[in-house]
């Protein structure tokens, strides 16, 4: 059988990742009508080792070893000069592709081959839909799915007849190429950073039919570290050649001076180029001034014949930029000299920002805010990237509102679905609206369970208040740099900087205190008082317990087991534990509360036991973990950080480590888990059915790691951050 496509993944430096990746391409039938071409793009860790283990059991896949690092580019160059489908896709190794998604797509691709065999033309490019996932797991759907639903190209068309096309993204990794037609466009994927828009527009241009599947058929990972949108470097100036080979081909296509075509290409490169200018931390500070003279040169060598400049802000940024105006530039990005739709002050700026003038009006008018007084009485709350209501912040707000009433506080979450989770009556803004910009930029507290984005700047006299969310087993922060899987490409300058904002440090007991100390190196107050989070489980009643069993219709001599394990760095589809072999050897006196973590593919699954099994429960979209704590009567989990957290309830915990030496390995940790034990650790099935059918067997062990982990857990914890860090808003 010929093969229909033929997929490109180049490797490096995504040995975390890769797994699941590998997964999702090979883990449909073997019905011929694919290939996989991977890439070793010399990567430093065990991506190689890997790509030979799936290699060896599957023969679709195909594996190239560079003799030297090529890039993303490069990578992809040698693996399409070894594809011999009709079609080709470039995957990301990073990223992975939805159940049924390779089923849809050559499916789509069948029909275009039996329009071929009827004489008409296929496409050259088939476009699909995707969706952005975040470091927290949430999800984004595609952003510009609106300017393609119900769009000419869902039957088949051209970008003259549907120019918007050019405002999508321009990746590689949600168009299918037809191999033939790429291959005779003469072009070629550049080397260094925004490698693939040398070959996009040109296609984009040159594709005589093209079609959209309106479809999520990849899962694209945001905010990633080591990723190029956060990554400083001096490679962002890459981009410079690729425009060039842009608009070389353009002219070898005789694309005219003066086609719309051309103009619109030519706005969005600058558009590109200004963004990147304009996002804090990409281009190094010594390299700002010659980025900004290769954008005007790029302007005046590319500009299209009678080009006419856009009004509103845009326009204004695009004249700067045209003649050279840097420093004048720079004023009205911060918000010196404002469009006149903007330069009446605050009262203007929102509805510029609801025109969706989208992130160049959004950075003019955070800026313009800024230039208001500071709130003195105004707080603003987050939690794990926006995701909701939780953890520290949550307690620190409750106890806020209770102590200090006159500080007013809001909490961000990412969209309205997440908003209508909030408990009644809290008050919120919505990620990047009018009013979320306004309260970052005119607050004067924030707290928060990770950093808020760079973007947000600190301003003089502001209190940042960093919670963090667990203690520390693994290795943290600047202990990293010595555990390159682990670290995955962070971004350590990065880091710093946003440990630089940082006023105070909450630490949950003094373990974490001098660790945190050395992982997270800054000038902020520690705070020694407990993780206000847990001060509900110190503070719990015989009657709350009993609510929370009821809650998960737990019956009175029902022993509820929790088991929920931490990821391991390259394994994000695993659960280290056969549950289904474990019910049946509880038996039916027991119930198991599953929670996966967040990076498992989908949850555990489906998870079924007989009648002489026990119950089976997958909690793992529960949103508030301390009510499963409060239900369970013991908890099974490996590395993660619950452990410190349950163990302030004082009830037996079980550790099942099977992979303890690799993980202290690949991951790093701060202590012997063995050693140090917070109840009964096993290593295998049989010795975690006798620790859990035994009862409460180490109760000296969890004594001992109670007295090092917990000793600040008397419930007062939250009070006593609201108290240093509201003093003068005290009733």
């Amino acid at each position: 059988m010929t093969v229909l496509l033929s997929i490109v993944l180049p490797v490096h430096g995504v040995e975390r990742f890769l797994p699941r990746c590998l997964d999702s391409i090979l883990g449909g039938p073997d019905d011929g009508r694919f290939e996989l071409i991977a890439v070793d793009d010399l990567s430093p860790d065990r991506c190689g080792g890997i790509l030979d283990e799936y290699a060896a059991r599957d023969p679709r896949m195909r594996v190239l070893h560079l003799a030297e690092n090529q890039g993303l580019g490069g990578a992809r160059e040698a693996g399409l000069a070894e594809a011999t489908g009709r079609y080709v896709w470039f995957v990301d190794s990073d990223d992975w592709l939805p159940e049924g998604s390779l089923d849809a797509i050559t499916a789509e691709l069948e029909r275009e081959l039996e329009r071929e065999r009827a004489d008409a033309a296929p496409a050259d490019i088939l476009l699909t839909g995707f969706t952005h996932v975040y470091p927290d797991d949430s999800t984004e759907p595609n952003p510009w799915r609106h300017l393609l639903t119900g769009s000419p190209l869902v039957a088949g068309g051209t970008l003259r007849e549907h120019p918007a096309l050019l405002r999508a993204v321009m990746s590689v990794w949600n168009k299918v190429f037809r191999r033939d037609f790429l291959l005779g466009l003469g072009v070629a994927f550049g080397r260094g950073f925004y490698e693939d828009i040398s070959v996009t527009y040109p296609a984009l241009v040159a594709a005589g039919r093209m079609r959209y599947l309106d479809r999520s058929c990849y899962y694209y990972r945001r905010g990633r570290p080591g990723a190029i949108t956060s990554t400083a470097s001096p490679k962002h100036a890459d981009a410079f050649a690729q425009y060039d080979a842009i608009f070389a081909f353009l002219d070898r296509h005789g694309m005219d001076a003066a086609d719309p075509l051309r103009t619109l290409v030519f706005e969005r490169t600058l558009k590109q180029a200004l963004t990147v200018y304009d996002s804090p931390g990409l281009v190094p500070a010594t390299m700002r001034k010659e980025f900004f003279r290769r954008t005007s040169e790029h302007f005046a060598r590319h500009r299209p014949a009678g080009y006419r400049f856009p009004g509103g802000a845009s326009g204004l940024q695009y004249r700067l930029a045209a003649r050279g105006s840097r420093l004048a530039y720079d004023e009205l990005r911060r918000g010196g000299r404002l469009p006149r739709e903007l330069r009446r002050g605050a009262r203007a700026v929102a509805p510029a920002v609801r025109r969706g003038v989208r992130s160049g009006a959004r950075f003019t008018a955070y800026n313009a805010f800024r230039r208001l007084p500071l709130d003195e009485h105004l707080a603003v709350y987050a939690a794990y990237w926006h995701r909701g209501y939780g953890c520290n912040p949550a307690a620190i707000y409750e106890k806020a509102k209770e102590l200090a009433p006159r500080i007013r506080g809001v909490w961000v979450v990412e969209n309205r679905a997440q908003a209508a989770g909030l408990p009644a009556g809290v008050p919120y803004v919505i990620l990047n609206t009018p009013a979320y910009l306004k309260a970052m930029a005119t607050a004067k507290y924030f707290v928060n369970n990770v950093n808020f984005p760079h973007t947000m700047v600190k301003r003089p006299g502001t209190v940042h208040v960093q919670t963090q969310h667990g203690t520390p087993l693994k290795m943290m922060g600047m202990d990293l740099r010595d555990h390159p899987v682990a670290a995955d490409g962070m971004d350590f300058d990065r880091l710093r900087e946003a440990v630089g904002r940082w006023d105070y440090l909450v630490s949950p007991n003094p373990h974490t205190s001098e660790h945190f100390a050395r992982a997270f190196p800054g000038r902020y107050e520690m705070l020694d008082t407990g993780y206000p989070r847990n001060d509900r489980l110190a503070n719990t009643t015989p009657a709350e317990v009993a609510a929370m069993r009821e809650r998960f219709g737990l019956p009175e001599g029902r022993t509820a087991v929790l088991y929920a394990p931490t990821h391991r760095e390259g394994q994000g589809a695993f659960l280290p534990l056969d549950v289904e072999e474990l019910a049946r050897r509880l038996g039916p006196d027991f119930t198991l509360l599953v929670r996966a973590h967040y990076f498992l593919t989908g949850g555990p699954g489906d998870l079924v036991t007989g009648e002489d099994a026990a119950e089976i429960r997958d909690v793992s979209k529960h949103p508030i973990v301390e009510d499963l704590y409060l239900a369970a009567d013991v908890l099974v989990t490996d590395y993660s950080s619950m452990m410190f957290d349950f163990a302030v309830l004082d009830r037996p915990l079980v550790v099942y480590a099977p992979d303890w030496e690799e993980y202290q390995e690949v991951r790093g940790v701060y202590f012997d888990l063995f050693a140090e034990r917070p109840g009964a650790v096993t290593t295998d099935l049989e010795g975690l059915t006798r620790a859990l059918l035994s009862g409460d067997s180490e109760p000296d062990s969890r004594a001992r790691f109670r007295e090092r982990f917990c000793p600040w857990d008397d419930g007062g914890a939250a009070e006593r951050v609201v108290r240093r860090v509201f003093p003068a808003d005290l009733a």
